[in-house]
């Protein structure tokens, strides 16, 4: 469970919530709204890990774009394709 607590209160008792975060994320309001989160190194280091890594097309090669062309999704994963649709239909 997700403990929420006021800025003031994290500035009055630094220590308390600190130590709540490394069992769950804290969530710091400013002017009664959301606006951090406190939550444990651990957890910080395995989120940067899911950061997505981004590259252009445009510096592929020509080898590296056949093999893209070329690639066939693995038998039984036929479902994600209309993850695709969902979160296209999302952002619209």
């Amino acid at each position: 469970m997700t403990s929420t607590v006021t800025a003031a209160a994290v500035s009055k008792n630094f220590g308390t919530y600190q130590d709540a975060a490394v069992r769950e994320p804290v969530i710091i309001t400013k002017n009664g709204r959301p606006r951090t989160v406190l939550i444990a190194y651990e957890d910080y280091i395995r989120l940067t890990k899911r950061d997505r890594r981004v590259d252009l097309t445009t510096t592929l090669s020509d080898e590296e774009l056949a093999a893209v062309e070329s690639s066939q999704m693995e038998p039984g994963l036929d479902h994600l394709d209309s993850e695709l649709l969902k979160d296209k239909h999302a952002a619209d």
